[in-house]
Order: C-alpha cells, then structure tokens, then sequence
C-alpha cells in the first residue's frame, strides 16, 4: 500500500505539512512537547487517564551512595554491569550462576526455555540474584522478561496473560491498562523478575508491519501515548521497572529487524508528530529505560547507522532533545538489523559510544565484555562515559528497592502469581474489547429487513471454521444453547458461517477459505483473531469484529458478543484498508447493539 495513503488513514486529519530534515539537532519541539498534535478529534479516553502517576526514577540518582558505589568498583566490575544476557536452563546450576559471576553482569532475560512453574521461577530468580550478591560489587540483578500480554507473553501458563496491547487500545480506558499492568507487575515480582520490557511504544501505523501489529496499543499517537503512559504507571505501582520500546519508532515499516535492518521513511516532522510523542509521554510518567531498536531513520541520521549505533539519535536526540536521562539499553544484539556489516565485537562497543548503557542478549558475552574491556583500556570509550553509564542502572536498582529486597520465596510464587483476581481483570479488558465493524441487514425474498441483522446470532444454527475455531467453537456452545442457537458440524447445516481468522493478511489459505465461503452466497460473519486488518479482506462479508486476541478470556468475550450476552464496546484502534486499496474500516469504528 501506499505509505502516503496509511499514514493518511491512521491519522486522519493530522494538521501540518511534512517537511524532510537531515538531522534532529535543534528542530523539532523540546523535551516534553509533541509537536504537529492530530487535527482530527483525540481519541476518547477515560477521564481516569490524569490519575497521579507513580513517583518517577528516571536518571542516575545524584547521590553520595551512587558516587561511592560507582567509584569502589573496578573497571570489570564496571563493564559488566552492561551487560544483559540470557541464561541457560531452569535452574541457576545450570550455568546461569557461573556467567554471572564470571563477567558481573548487571542483569538477565528470560525466555521460554527458561520457565517451569511459578516455584521454578522464583527458584532460579534466586539463584540468580545469590550469584550476584555474593562477589564485588554485591549488586542484585535486573532480572527481566518481554511480558507484553497478547502474542508476547514469555510467562505464559505461570501468570494470568492479558489479550494484549491492541485489544487494550480498543477498550480506549488507560485506567484498565494501568490496573492490568500492575497486576502484571505484581505477579512478576512474585517470581523475582523486576523489570518487564514493556510497554510497546510504537505507534503501527503499517498495516503490513511483520513485527509489531497487534503489540501496539494503536495507528494514533495520542491514543498510544495515554495508554504507554498507563502502562508505566501500572508497573511502577507494583515496584516493577519498565521500559518502552522500539524508540525512534518501529511502527512504519514492512521489515523485521530480527532479519533485516528497517528504513523508517518519515520526514522529521512526521517523526514529531507520530513516533515521539508516546516515547515523550512514557519519559513524563518516568520510565525506567527505553530500547532502542535497530532501525535507520535517515531524517534523524543521515549516516546509514541503525539508532542503536547512532551517537546523533541516542544522545543527540533521545537524551539531548527529549531530555531523557534513564537507563538506555539496546534491542537484542544477536538480531540481524544490528550485525549487518559489524562483528559482535564492533556492534558492543559502538552501541555503548552512541550513549546505550545496557547491551541487551549478546550472542557471546564474552565477546562483549572482553570487547568493551579492550576499548576503555585503549580510549576509544572515556572513563565519564563508562561511569554514566554504570550510575544510571546502580541508581534504578536502588530506586526501585532492590539493593534491600530479600530473596523472593519459591512456595510463596505458586500462589501469588496468578489469582482470580488478575483472571477478572484479564476477563474484564477482554469485554471491553471486542469490537463490532459491519453488521448487515438479513435478507430475505430479495428484501432486506433493517431491524434482523446478522448479529447477535441468537437461535441461529452457526458453524465455526478458521485457525481459532475450535477455542471459539468451545466458547460459542454454550452462548448460543442459552440463546437459542446450537453449534453445527457442516457449512450446509448453518444458517451463518464465522470465519475466526488469525492474520489472514499473510496467510494465503485463509484468504481463499473464507473468500470461497463468500463466494457460495451463505451468510459469513468474520472474527479476526488476531490482526484486525483482516476484516478489510472479505467485502462480502455479512458482519466482522475484531477480538485482537486469541486468547480463551478473548474467545469468551467474543463468544458474549456475539450473541449479545454483552453489547460490544469496543473500537478499531487502527484503521483498516480494504483489500482492493482505499479505507475499508476508518479509525475509531465500532458498532453496538
């Protein structure tokens, strides 16, 4: 699709004229402001989004503790607080222990491989952080996860796991947002895990983004901005540190930069008005670190450098122009976005001279470490550098009160990390979400009957088919036997087919299910389980809603709606284009009954 026409669509009516610009220094808005605000109406949000938000931590504490701390450690002590590698296994004997105390790493990620159950957790949280405080500098660890909700869920089966950030959009209450991450939050600690790399600040005004999509809260800069600045202040109400994510912006582009480098085309204007203001909103709410992604954005650095090398975007513009003084870690250093043209080695040590002070998942730390020890030795990195850099993480492990936590207790976890409570929550944002998008007519004799739409199903006989039918199936059976309707085997036996895709836009089979089904002339209403520019696919389509999720409180929720257990409330937090180019679905649509 033409870039021209998306950005058109996601923020239709944004005032003012792009301008192109070479570099960020000295133009643009100061820290704090948005420039180039959208002309059409904001986004209508709950009034409970102004609710005092946590105190702020953002920025090396100045303070005698961090000077002497900082100054008592030796130069590999120092290097290794910037360092945040994986671990191996499920427990810390299974080499966790031993790499932390070889290189004084200042944190860990977790991945899948590395979680059980929530006592396994806790556990290996532990063991981790005993490795750590048992050697100079006696530090505990950032110990941190991707626990976004939705499709990035890296405790998924140990902690209630929330639809995600696009179903979170659609319900357009922060206040919701903020309660869920502070569930979240508080499950984390539960388990040792103090920092969730989260939220996602991006704005996904691309439809065709392979790597962001639905991990974004939206395509409008004011919503995503409410809504990351919620999602800070959430965390921070359970003691948890955060980190927005993928700055400069990695919502404009058709590249994953786990397998190539992006090239975000704005202008810097457009760059003001759309990819800034959600990050300058997560720093007024004092995030704890901000990811830079590895992505070129010729208008900020006209050098070819991805941001995550660029001294002009991370210190120039992130700290420089935005005024940011937090922790800066990079996006993982084993993606191909970032080692295209550079060795490990090289990638390590220009990622720390362009003014990142945490090198995320190196593929080999030593190969970092050892790099980063030659460069400061050699004065290719200054000591006033090294120094800042350290200061920043000693004073957010000291602001959110690690320094002083005791060890998290395995048989406490089992318990506490996941309740009913945050099931409720899950359920309750879920419901909100769901959101209607056509709903036509019935017809019969040639006549169409304006007060008989197609939804809610009600004592109709409905057959499912699609990658998430049979959790909608399950959800559905019970919905429609309380209404009247019932669940059939074949398309021959239904009064109305529904289709649950999950991101037919790049599943060609999907397409050619469900455009058959179209095609045979019987009823098709299409539930997009997952991306919500699906329903842009399938013009002959009887009715279409969006769950976001696919998910069981979402398939619940969608299963509710679909006949009208619950009236749905939510709406589109994109827009959607139609298949044959031009809008299908504006922005803010969302239909009841």
């Amino acid at each position: 699709m033409n870039p021209g026409m998306v950005l058109a669509m996601a923020l239709a009516g944004c005032a003012g004229r792009a301008a192109a610009g070479r570099s960020a220094a000295g133009r643009g808005p100061g820290p704090g402001q948005a420039a180039g605000a959208a002309a059409s109406p904001a986004p209508d949000l709950s009034a409970t989004h102004a609710a005092q938000p946590a105190p702020a931590v953002t920025g090396p504490a100045a303070s005698s503790q961090v000077s002497a701390i900082v100054n008592g450690m030796t130069l590999p002590d120092k290097v290794g607080q910037l360092l945040v590698p994986t671990v191996p296994g499920r427990t810390a004997a299974d080499g966790g222990a031993s790499l932390v105390r070889r290189y004084h790493v200042g944190g860990v990620i977790y991945f899948g491989s590395n979680i059980g159950d929530a006592a396994q957790v806790a556990a290996l949280s532990a063991g981790l952080q005993q490795a750590a405080r048992s050697q100079p500098p006696h530090l505990p660890l950032l110990i941190g996860t991707d626990q976004e909700g939705g499709i990035v869920s890296r405790l998924a089966g140990v902690t209630t796991i929330f639809p995600g950030q696009m179903a979170a959009g659609a319900t357009r209450d922060p206040a919701l947002v903020r309660a869920q991450d502070q569930a979240t939050g508080t499950a984390m600690r539960v388990l040792g895990i103090n920092l969730d790399y989260a939220p996602v600040a991006d704005v996904n005004v691309d439809p065709a983004n392979p790597v962001i999509g639905i991990r974004s809260f939206g395509a409008h800069p004011t919503l995503v901005s409410a809504m990351t600045a919620a999602a800070v202040d959430g965390f921070h109400q359970a003691g948890e540190a955060t980190v927005a994510k993928h700055f400069p912006g990695h919502g404009d582009t058709d590249v994953d930069s786990h397998t190539g480098l992006p090239v975000i085309h704005h202008t810097l204007r457009q760059w003001w008005r759309i990819d800034a203001p959600p990050f300058q909103a997560a720093i007024r709410a004092g995030v704890d670190e901000i990811m830079i992604g590895h992505i070129k954005v010729p208008a900020l650095d006209d050098s070819g450098l991805p941001a995550s090398l660029s001294p002009a975007i991370v210190t120039g513009l992130l700290r420089g122009r935005l005024g940011y003084q937090g922790v800066v870690v990079t996006d993982s250093l084993q993606m191909a976005g970032v080692l295209q043209g550079h060795t490990p080695a090289q990638v390590a040590v220009q990622a720390v001279q362009a003014g990142c002070d945490q090198l995320l998942m190196p593929g080999d730390p030593g190969v970092a470490y050892h790099a980063l020890l030659r460069a400061i030795r050699h004065g290719q990195i200054g000591q006033a550098r090294l120094d800042a850099a350290v200061a920043r993480i000693v004073s957010l492990k000291l602001a959110r009160g690690l320094a002083s936590e005791p060890a998290v207790s395995p048989s406490a976890a089992a318990d506490a990390a996941s309740t009913s409570q945050q099931r409720s929550l899950a359920q309750q944002l879920a419901n909100r979400s769901i959101t209607v998008v056509a709903n036509d007519p019935e017809s019969a004799g040639g006549v169409r009957h304006e007060e008989d739409r197609y939804l809610p199903l009600r004592s109709k006989r409905v057959y499912v088919v699609g990658p998430a039918a049979a959790g909608l199936t399950a959800a559905l059976r019970p919905e429609l036997a309380a209404a009247g309707g019932r669940i059939v085997a074949s398309p021959a036996q239904a009064d109305v087919i529904v289709a649950a895709t999950r991101d037919a836009v790049s599943d060609a089979a999907q397409r050619r299910l469900v455009r058959g089904l179209v095609a045979s002339g019987q009823p098709v209403v299409v539930l997009a389980t997952g991306l919500p520019y699906d329903l842009g696919l399938f013009p002959g389509m009887r009715a279409g809603g969006a769950s976001y999720s696919g998910s069981d409180v979402s398939l619940s929720a969608a299963a509710a709606v679909l006949t009208r257990r619950l009236s749905p409330v939510g709406r589109l937090p994109v827009a959607v284009p139609a298949a044959a180019g031009g809008p299908a679905f504006a922005y803010g649509t969302g239909l009841s009954y």
